[in-house]
């Protein structure tokens, strides 16, 4: 890795999500470019590997503790608390964040977890943006870049809770596209299929159907997804808004 040679560097980014799965990959491949990362999220230990992970390779991050499902306080303290660490700005706002409810009949999801649920999916995002964006439309601009999904997109049985989430946060990144876009920050969006995370691995055998239509024949690798993201987050996406960038084996197409 030679950070310096790289698109991002001298810039700050900040992942939410990011102590484990697809958002320390995210992490790592904003640094392996050049960024200075702020990985977050409630795990400390977790969190904490990350960042010695990206240090490791001659990256720079730092750890700031995050609980988005706490409200908009919290999400103002973590907000404040990444930018500080991050030198007094954040140029990149990676909102990565997600509970994933499993697929369950509408009539069982209790008004609790439907809560619960939207509290990080939807708000946390929509509140966090709302506090950073404009940040970084007075310091010159940047970039956000939302994690969506092929859920989005396409209804499932049993899943109407999670896909309306995504479908929201593919929303947000066309509005908030039109809204910050002349001010000089740029939201786009990246719509994963099934990823080749360790959670996602367990249930690689009632996906194989759904692998089996696709494309590629297989999921996408947490490093392809992150790819994206890190070409969304720099200079070669410049004239790119509003955009749901698809990561899904065709899934999306076919």
């Amino acid at each position: 890795m030679s950070p310096n040679t790289t698109q991002l560097s001298g810039r700050t980014a900040l992942v939410t999500g990011s102590t484990g799965g697809l958002g320390a990959a995210i992490a790592t491949a904003l640094a392996a470019d050049g960024a200075f990362v702020v990985v977050s999220g409630r795990n400390k230990v977790r969190g904490d590997a990350v960042v010695a992970e990206i240090r490791a390779g001659g990256g720079a991050a730092a750890f700031v503790a995050a609980d988005l499902a706490a409200g908009q306080e919290e999400i103002r303290r973590v907000a404040a608390t990444a930018t500080e660490a991050a030198g007094g700005r954040l140029d990149i706002l990676v909102n990565n964040a997600a509970t994933l409810l499993m697929p369950t009949p509408t009539a069982d999801i209790s008004e609790r977890e439907l809560h619960d649920v939207f509290a990080v999916n939807v708000f946390a995002p929509f509140l966090l943006t709302g506090v950073i964006a404009p940040e970084m439309a007075r310091a010159g601009g940047g970039a956000i870049v939302n994690i969506g999904s092929i859920t989005g997109l396409h209804g499932a049985a049993g899943s109407a809770v999670y896909c309306a989430n995504k479908a929201a946060v593919h929303s947000f990144t066309k509005s908030w596209a039109d809204e910050y876009g002349p001010a000089g920050v740029r939201v786009n969006a990246v719509a994963p299929g099934p990823i080749a995370t360790e959670r996602q691995q367990e249930y690689a055998e009632h996906l194989e159907p759904v692998l089996a239509r696709l494309p590629s024949r297989r999921m996408s690798t947490p490093a392809e997804v992150a790819a994206a993201v890190v070409f969304l987050a720099g200079d070669n996406a410049a004239n790119i808004h509003g955009a749901i960038l698809s990561v899904d084996g065709g899934w999306a197409a076919v």
